[in-house]
């Protein structure tokens, strides 16, 4: 990687957190007393925010509360899973270390909020790698945007052009490749 900046995307880049995630419904639903939910419905709300599932899981299984309370529920539990079971990726400290140790400069920028990515990877040991952690919350847009990674490549004083952005999910590496950004998927 020849960039003296790089933004590192989390979930399902440096950690495998993406099971956890696709399970978290299914989880917070049983917790709830609601068991096996049709998975139609369940598909519904892959492409939703937490708000958007939260409030789609008061409608079609009548749980009380508000979004944001529902939200911060499965945030909880979701936090639980950073602190615990989320693993990195295969390699993925031996190359932020080596990164690290050619003086590029990196960031995380996830859909997740920063206290979970915060806690996930200072117990993985790699947090001091990144000089900071942006979330799409933060920016007020997801990844579909490119508002997260010029948010962070202003922080670095960095033109899109000099940053390397690292992502799993297709449409997040589309999104930065035409803000300008080096994509690696």
């Amino acid at each position: 990687m020849n960039r003296r900046f790089a933004i590192f995307d989390m979930d399902g880049t440096l950690v495998d957190s993406m099971p956890w995630w696709q399970r978290i419904g299914v989880e917070y639903l049983a917790a709830k007393g609601v068991t096996d939910p049709a998975p139609e419905l369940m598909e519904r709300i892959k492409p939703m925010t937490m708000l958007e599932s939260s409030a789609f899981f008061m409608r079609e299984f009548n749980i009380p509360g508000s979004p944001a309370e529902i939200a911060a529920e499965i945030n909880g539990m979701m936090a639980e899973h950073y602190r615990h079971d989320v693993t990195l990726k295969p390699g993925a400290a031996d190359y932020l270390r080596a990164l690290k140790e050619k003086g590029v400069r990196m960031c995380v920028a996830s859909a997740t909020v920063e206290p979970l990515v915060t806690a996930c990877l200072k117990r993985l040991g790699v947090l001091d790698c990144f000089e900071f952690l942006i979330s799409c919350a933060d920016v007020g847009a997801g990844k579909d945007r490119p508002d997260v990674f010029l948010a962070a490549a202003e922080r670095f004083g960095a033109a899109p052009s000099d940053v390397a952005s690292y992502e799993d999910a297709i449409f997040a590496a589309k999104t930065a490749v035409k803000a300008g950004f080096y994509t690696v998927g």
